[in-house]
């Protein structure tokens, strides 16, 4: 039987920065203990809920009664940069049923896993590429910069029919997004998104191609189903989630493994473990911490409370931390079923790109060991620089040798 909430007598702050970067921040651990829900203080002090139990996860990013319409006044930000964004409606990850439902049934059928599957050939071709350039530069390499930011920047250009000519453009405006050094400056990288994709879109107007983006302009912004600012606001989507969230977990997936020697040694001894290491390693690393709702009237849940316009946050990390869903939950091992992690979240909202990503994944692990056996680390590992708490995690940069 689930234990009823506690709330801590001094909410922790959220988010805060990681120690190390594929465990959760240390300041997190009253969190682990008051499971599964707790109280949280935000950037501008406020106090919301933040769910840390598995179970009450699943539930609670089910029940229709949280909302993730950001526009709504009393939605939770973690950061001013988002904040000051509220009224730029997000398409998709800031809608609700029934619109978020026509959303995302216009996008399935090209992340399914019978059309993921056929990408594979294409996704081990540009692994390939990379790491053969990589190899014939020679050794030391920037890991980030060579290899685990280029491949989902090249796979979600060629799904959308995005010109890869202008990774680098993109690549700079989503980081400004995602890690700007103040509101106005993530603020203007979306402007520069949107006006990017914007004439883009009107361009294959004129010129059809055969990308994500060509088909829904011919199927569903001629017919109405989308507007122009809709699709604008879809394709800024896809395009930074599609190689950012992905990116990530590959620089963080190698450190990780170059710091677990004998889970490696195992993962190269059986290569067919790749599939569930990839799920372990979304577990363990939970990169995209703090998924955030409001809630629109008032819920009785584990002998709380939520009550309407009160801030619901899910601390992904802590959750796929729980003992009462992963034994020896702190550890890496390739043979648990870890599947039902919340690394995508969970609910209406489970990310939409999961299959392309551990296709990526696997081909990008795998292949990299393969091809480098002898890859290791080329500066200690507490010099390497990661990211901060308030954005995805990852590895700001990754200094290799072989």
């Amino acid at each position: 039987m689930m234990k009823p909430a506690t709330t801590a007598s001094e909410p922790v702050t959220f988010p805060q920065d990681r120690t190390c970067p594929y465990h959760p921040p240390t300041a997190y651990d009253p969190l682990r203990e008051g499971r599964p829900l707790s109280r949280v203080t935000l950037y501008d002090g406020r106090d919301v809920w933040v769910v840390t139990g598995h179970s009450a996860a699943r539930q609670l990013l089910a029940d229709p009664r949280l909302s993730s319409d950001r526009t709504r006044a009393a939605f939770p930000m973690t950061n001013e940069r988002f904040a000051r964004s509220r009224d730029r409606r997000l398409t998709l990850l800031g809608v609700d049923d029934p619109e978020h439902h026509d959303q995302r049934r216009m996008l399935v059928p090209s992340f399914t896993v019978k059309r993921v599957t056929a990408m594979r050939p294409r996704i081990q071709e540009t692994v390939d590429r990379l790491l053969s350039d990589m190899v014939t530069v020679g050794p030391p390499a920037e890991l980030v910069r060579a290899f685990a930011l280029p491949l989902p920047s090249m796979v979600i250009c060629d799904l959308l029919g995005v010109p890869y000519a202008d990774h680098e453009f993109f690549e700079e405006q989503s980081r400004r997004v995602l890690r700007g050094p103040s509101a106005a400056d993530t603020q203007d990288a979306r402007d520069q998104l949107d006006g990017y994709l914007g004439d883009l879109i009107d361009k294959k107007r004129a010129e059809p191609g055969d990308g994500l983006l060509d088909e829904l302009i011919q199927e569903q912004l001629r017919d109405g189903a989308l507007d122009r600012a809709q699709l604008v606001s879809l394709a800024t989507l896809l395009l930074v989630a599609g190689h950012e969230t992905t990116a990530n977990m590959i620089s963080l997936g190698t450190f990780t493994l170059l710091r677990h020697p004998e889970q490696l040694a195992e993962l190269r001894a059986e290569p067919e473990l790749i599939s569930g290491a990839v799920e372990e390693l979304l577990r363990f690393l939970s990169i995209a911490d703090g998924l955030l709702r409001v809630a629109t009237e008032d819920i009785e849940f584990a002998g709380a409370t939520i009550r309407a316009d009160e801030g619901v946050l899910f601390s992904t990390s802590v959750i796929n931390r729980d003992t009462a869903a992963f034994a020896r939950p702190d550890t890496l091992d390739w043979h648990r079923p870890a599947r039902h992690h919340v690394a995508f979240g969970f609910g209406i909202h489970q990310c939409l790109g999961q299959n392309l990503a551990r296709a990526e994944l696997e081909i990008a692990l795998h292949t990299l060991f393969e091809t480098l056996p002898g890859l290791r680390l080329a500066a200690p590992a507490e010099q390497i620089p990661f990211k901060p708490g308030d954005t995805i995690q990852g590895m700001l940069e990754l200094p290799v040798t072989w």
